[in-house]
């Protein structure tokens, strides 16, 4: 049986020029068959008729925004999406959001260019911006991250597996406006020993990255950081689980999924305006930091002239 992995990449095979898709039936169909066939009770029907009226919208909203614009509790969401078949709502999300594209590919506003599968992949990739964008309205919760996060000195950023980018790109970033900034990238008692290092040394915050595929050894150092007596900010694409439950708080930001490997532009944007809250927490210390940072490249010669 071929592999979630291999299935992916077949899927999303670059298929050379522009070749007609054959006809699909109405978005509005494809909803109605998904939901189509299970038994509903009337707040489930709410939530059905409710995506069903709002796809384009409701198949990017996280589970606590669909829960509001329904009217009902995000475990009536969770308990929705398990009775039409699916292993929680981010898979019920992830069926919804190509039939939404192809409602808003069907517009009269994209109806002049047919999308490819590399168009289809930024496509999604902007309605996890969008999406990001709506949650960004209320800034308290990254303002008030950026704060602590600012405070804990030093600071662990924990990144394994494909997450490690994620966290190499803003601990390298945090250095610059942070006087202690400590990766770890790698699990086990690698982790913990990192972990406890940084609790020792006054440390009271660790950020952690986990993305899809998403690592049982992320899981086991987050509880070794608790354990240690440190405070974790998780940056997921996960809105429930036991890495969500584990945590002190979590931010969430979806991940492009249309191509083989997973994108993350919204990941990466909701990584930097946590770097912006940290830097306004201490505008004096960021000042300082950077305008040390710059006479160093210059007197090293670190980059070209622009």
């Amino acid at each position: 049986m071929p592999s979630r992995q291999r299935a992916r990449a077949q899927a999303s095979a670059i298929t050379p020029g522009r070749q007609a898709p054959d006809p699909e039936p109405a978005p509005v169909e494809r909803v109605r068959a998904l939901f189509g066939g299970h038994r509903l009770s009337p707040g489930q029907r709410r939530i059905a008729q409710y995506i069903a009226d709002h796809l384009t919208e409701a198949a990017f909203l996280s589970i606590t925004d669909l829960a509001d614009r329904v009217g009902v509790s995000q475990p009536s969401v969770t308990r929705f999406a398990a009775s039409v078949g699916f292993s929680g709502y981010p898979a019920l999300r992830e069926a919804l959001q190509p039939i939404a594209l192809s409602a808003v590919a069907g517009s009269p506003e994209a109806v002049e260019s047919r999308r490819n599968e590399l168009q289809t992949a930024v496509d999604a990739e902007i309605a996890n911006l969008e999406s990001l964008r709506r949650r960004f309205a209320d800034t308290g919760q990254v303002l008030e991250v950026g704060r602590e996060l600012a405070r804990s000195v030093p600071l662990t950023v924990l990144g394994l597996r494909i997450s490690t980018s994620l966290a190499e790109y803003f601990a390298y970033a945090a250095r610059r406006i942070h006087p202690d900034v400590r990766l770890v990238s790698r699990g086990g008692s690698v982790a913990y020993d990192a972990l406890l290092q940084s609790r020792e040394a006054g440390g009271t915050w660790v950020l952690a990255f986990a993305m899809p595929r998403h690592a049982k050894e992320t899981l086991a150092a987050v509880r070794a950081a608790r354990r240690a007596g440190l405070r974790t900010a998780l940056i997921t694409d996960l809105t429930l689980g036991p890495l969500v439950e584990e945590v002190d708080v979590a931010l969430t930001a979806g991940t492009g999924s249309r191509l083989v490997f997973d994108s993350y532009s919204a990941p990466g944007v909701l990584s930097a305006a946590i770097l912006q809250a940290m830097a306004d927490a201490d505008p004096e210390r960021t000042q300082r930091r950077l305008e040390r940072y710059e006479h160093a490249a210059e007197q090293h010669d670190f980059f070209f002239e622009d």
